[in-house]
């Protein structure tokens, strides 16, 4: 495979093209549901399936586009099927039973936060089908997922990238291959612990100037535009301030990530020793009943 990087512009190709792509998305959670909307805009043939057939009575209601009650109807026929679920086991459940109706040259594009482990045990298993696999994970939150601005981290080969290029457009303003199978989970895990560390320094910045009776909004307002800038300063700052924390990504997911993004670090020798603190400190906000709160909800455990 090639391991020069290849990025993908904002737009997307013309609704003629796309109508001719059967796409099929698996997994309508708080990514999903937004990612499908964005296909079916830009004009896929889209066929979507969840657990719970409520939440894909829903998108078609919203979106069109065809309803299947299982992984293996879904995929039947598609060329390019997508999913978005919640762990390994998930992944492995859900594409073992749409593998089981994929033909050869389709494409299966996992964007789950999951191991690189799991990511090279798909690739493999698409391979002895002849079916292409990415493992692509995606940044930008509900947000990003909601306005079509997320990032893509992609593992696989240049030629299947090449053909998601379309796909990734619909809901992202930039995707990447980043190396063979399992690059995409690994460089999550990357994004991962950047954010924990950044959001940990930022909750104890806020309370030490409480501490100190500072105005804090003004000093936000201030070293935001030097060098301790972040997105979670720009975004999650105010909010932190007025106790506010269901924006978006949970503490039970970051803890799931930050686990994943720990089990690698074990296997490959890395120390992730703020990480790991990080980790226990989400764990005593999980203690204070915040499973669900965001993940800039850090600063309660300072109060």
């Amino acid at each position: 495979m090639s391991n020069n990087t290849t990025t993908t512009s904002s737009s997307v190709d013309s609704p003629i093209d796309n109508a001719s792509i059967k796409v099929s998305f698996l997994g309508l959670g708080v990514m999903g549901y937004p990612m499908a909307g964005h296909l079916a805009k830009s004009g896929f043939d889209v066929t979507v399936y969840n657990r719970t057939k409520a939440k894909s009575d829903k998108w078609v209601k919203e979106f069109q586009g065809a309803l299947a009650l299982s992984p293996a109807e879904a995929a039947k026929d598609a060329d390019i099927v997508l999913m978005c679920v919640g762990n390994d086991n998930d992944v492995k459940d859900v594409a073992s039973q749409a593998l089981g109706t994929m033909g050869p040259g389709t494409l299966l594009i996992d964007h789950t936060t999951a191991s690189a482990e799991v990511a090279r045990e798909m690739f493999s298993l698409c391979q002895k089908q002849s079916i292409d696999f990415l493992d692509a994970p995606v940044s930008g939150g509900q947000a990003g997922a909601e306005n079509g601005l997320l990032t893509v981290m992609v593992g696989g080969e240049q030629q299947a990238f090449d053909r998601a290029e379309a796909v990734f457009s619909a809901y992202a303003r930039h995707s990447q291959l980043l190396g063979e199978s399992g690059s995409g989970q690994l460089a999550k895990m990357m994004n991962q612990i950047c954010i924990a560390g950044i959001v940990q320094g930022l909750a104890e910045a806020l309370h030490f100037g409480q501490k100190a009776g500072l105005d804090c909004k003004a000093v936000i307002d201030v070293i935001s535009k030097g060098a301790a800038q972040s997105w979670q300063m720009e975004n999650r700052a105010s909010t932190m301030l007025e106790n506010h924390y269901d924006y978006g990504f949970a503490v039970d997911w970051m803890r799931k990530d930050l686990s994943i993004a720990l089990d690698e670090a074990r296997r490959n020798g890395s120390t992730l020793a703020l990480t790991a603190l990080v980790d226990q400190y989400y764990g005593d906000v999980q203690k204070m009943g915040g499973h669900r709160w965001d993940t800039s909800s850090l600063l309660m455990r300072l109060k």
